[in-house]
């Protein structure tokens, strides 16, 4: 998965048409999606394929592929898959209906590798179906990821070629994607986001012609590094570790497409960015054989309880959403192992950020929290803007009340929706935000300290 992304990650400019007036701050600003995508702040994302049944399957040597037979879980239950990840306190959760090797979730009509000549139900199941009403059982917002970039059934490598010896030319290939992304698009509602892993191959470049197809079937859905002139676009961070880079901004310059040539190594966005694109942090809970994403019954590890809270911090807390990927067994189930430690985690996190020591809001370049008469121990401080009015911040520094004077104990740059600082633990009872610099009047929805 790192690969692929690696692989295709290009610098694309972007026009955008935006209201032009006088604050540089409300050019542009995040559309409804965006902000309820960012609201959502914990995502899942579930790998499930044949390579789980052959696991010495290589998707690159065509024609190799394991037959439709060996897909048959005896215990298949989306609604257990749904219960990990809202253990964990994710808002939505992304089913990864085709990954590399072709083989289709649902019973597509696009070609026969896919469930429907499977054993599993008869070859009369749908697996999108049952996850998105999963998804709607337990009040998740559902995504879908279909690769259009790589195809093992289709001998196609990315940025989404059609390799030498493949049964289609490049054209069938794109009516393959075409058909299968309507299919996923239209039968099975409204979707929160849709994943294109590494990309699109541009129009201009012999890629299929996508983004009016989106804006036709799916226009509310925030699309992970869609075609360059799609709406509500989210970027890649630029690993699968959970960690955005510091600063963060949501704005920026470009977003990603594909050529297969290009890496972009700004990941950081743009505080005077010409388009709202902010940053998705993707990362396996399991780490070893094919990266974690995939279950294999030895040689994986699961991350503890203090590295998921870190790798929270280190996206959430740096404006970014955090996207945790699931496995499922041979089974068709979530491991407990795993379930358990989804759970654990989530407990932790509202546990520690559920009830501030003080919390304030306000549209002020300085906030000042009081803790009361007694002095208390404080090690994290939370600030968020209210990015409908964009993102205005710039700078900014935090200090305690100590010994009669202020003390700096923190300072920063990128806010957005969500910064999580963490400081030395002081023990006070005031603490300041202080706005050092701006680009319009700070929105200030959520200033809070905590002890933990």
């Amino acid at each position: 998965m790192f690969k692929a992304k690696l692989l295709i990650f290009l610098l694309v400019l972007v026009g955008v048409a935006c209201t032009q007036n006088n604050d540089p701050a409300d050019t542009v600003l995040p559309s409804e999606p965006h902000v309820q995508w960012a609201d959502a702040e914990i995502g899942a994302m579930f790998h499930f394929d044949v390579v789980n049944y052959v696991p010495d399957y290589n998707w690159r040597k065509w024609g190799t592929h394991p037959p439709a037979s060996v897909f048959n879980p005896s215990k298949l239950d989306t609604d257990q898959w749904i219960r990990a990840a809202k253990a964990a306190g994710a808002k939505y959760a992304v089913l990864v209906a085709k990954h590399c090797s072709g083989f289709s979730l649902w019973p597509t009509a696009a070609h026969e590798y896919s469930v429907k000549h499977s054993p599993w139900r008869d070859g009369k199941g749908d697996i999108v179906a049952d996850f998105i009403r999963s998804c709607q059982k337990y009040d998740l917002k559902p995504g879908l990821y279909a690769s259009a970039s790589a195809n093992g059934y289709c001998y196609v490598d990315n940025p989404g070629l059609v390799q030498p010896g493949s049964p289609m030319d490049q054209e069938t290939y794109n009516n393959v994607v075409i058909k299968q992304l309507t299919e996923l698009w239209s039968n099975y509602g409204k979707l929160f986001e849709i994943w294109f892993d590494g990309g699109v191959l541009p129009v201009k470049e012999g890629g299929p012609e996508l983004a009016p197809l989106l804006k036709e079937l799916q226009p509310d859905a925030v699309v992970f590094q869609g075609p360059a002139d799609a709406k509500n676009l989210i970027r890649w961070i630029g690993n699968e570790e959970g960690l955005a880079p510091y600063p963060n901004w949501s704005r920026t310059n470009a977003t990603t497409s594909a050529t297969g040539t290009i890496k972009s190594d700004d990941m950081k966005g743009d505080p005077g960015g010409t388009i709202w694109c902010p940053g998705e942090s993707d990362f396996p809970l399991r780490t070893g054989w094919q990266g974690g994403w995939f279950w294999k019954a030895d040689g994986q590890e699961i991350l503890s309880v203090d590295q998921l809270v870190k790798n929270y911090t280190t996206s959430v807390g740096r404006n970014s959403n955090m996207l945790i990927g699931i496995v499922v067994d041979t089974s068709g189930l979530v491991p407990q192992e795993d379930m358990k430690r989804l759970e654990a985690f989530g407990n932790e996190i509202k546990k520690r950020f559920s009830v501030p020591i003080a919390s304030t809001k306000g549209n002020s370049e300085t906030l000042e929290l009081s803790l009361g008469s007694t002095p208390l121990p404080v090690n994290h401080v939370i600030i968020s803007e209210d990015i409908t009015k964009g993102e205005r911040i710039r700078k900014y520094i935090i200090e305690a009340w100590k010994d009669n004077q202020w003390i700096q104990i923190a300072e920063g740059s990128s806010v957005g929706h969500k910064r999580i600082q963490n400081v030395d633990s002081i023990t006070t009872n005031k603490v300041r935000l202080s706005i050092t610099e701006s680009s319009a009047q700070p929105q200030i929805k959520d200033f809070s300290v905590y002890e933990m």
